[in-house]
């Protein structure tokens, strides 16, 4: 149905030459905390690194109850996938486990080998690192939306953007101060037709993979932000 009705309003166009009939756009609105900031600067770090332990990565139950599309299309997976791998490759990090099965697996297995039960030797004392920070992620924002233009002379434009917003929270853990930051990342799928090419006058349809460009467009705004405060408060050395 959408196809015939591009055809038809490219001929009445045609017709009667007007050169553009309709322009269908949404606004887009950063707030200045989500805008782009330059990571650059934070990458390719040498230096000491600090644990921290994830309490919280993916989307919201919230969020899952007003897109239900995120769970079906397993979105959330991928976001937390995508900013653990993210945040390890800032070379900056070293993870703490905080999951309270494994630390007592690592117990019993400590307490086996000071029994001299075990034929491998293991000692703990002194060595688990506690985490100096714990850090939340949380998916704050999600959406799609869609802008079509159509002119006789260069066709059908249309452009799906997927939109999500990342906010990242570190907790300091001797202290309780937060240091947190926000970032929207936006990722498009442009397709353009023309009367003579009808192949492509089907409808836009969503791109699996814009999930995890928006997401790492988010995360580069959030922790370039992060690291940038980390730096001012001597966290780290630059």
């Amino acid at each position: 149905m959408q196809k015939l009705t591009h055809i038809i309003v490219l001929l009445l166009l045609s017709v009667n030459g007007i050169s553009q009939v309709a322009t269908t756009k949404t606004e887009n609105f950063k707030a200045s905390f989500e805008t782009k900031i330059d990571i650059s600067q934070y990458m390719d770090y040498d230096g000491p690194t600090i644990p921290i332990q994830i309490l919280k990565c993916g989307i919201s139950d919230e969020m899952y109850e007003q897109y239900p599309e995120l769970k079906e299309k397993r979105v959330g997976l991928g976001v937390a996938n995508i900013t653990l791998e993210y945040l390890e490759n800032l070379n900056r990090f070293t993870f703490t486990e905080d999951k309270t099965e494994i630390k007592n697996r690592m117990v019993k297995q400590f307490q086996a080998s000071q029994a001299g039960i075990s034929q491998d030797k293991l000692d703990g004392r002194g060595k688990i690192r506690l985490a100096h920070y714990f850090v939340e992620i949380e998916c704050y924002d999600y959406s799609i939306s869609e802008d079509e233009e159509i002119r006789v002379k260069d066709g059908i434009k249309e452009t799906v953007v997927t939109r999500i917003g990342l906010q990242v929270r570190f907790t300091n853990a001797e202290t309780g101060e937060i240091i947190a930051a926000s970032g929207l990342g936006e990722a498009k799928t442009t397709r353009e037709a023309s009367l003579l090419n009808d192949e492509n006058l089907s409808e836009v349809k969503f791109n699996q993979s814009t999930i995890g460009t928006a997401t790492k467009k988010a995360l580069d705004i959030a922790c370039a932000r992060i690291l940038s405060r980390m730096v001012k408060k001597n966290v780290f050395p630059k």
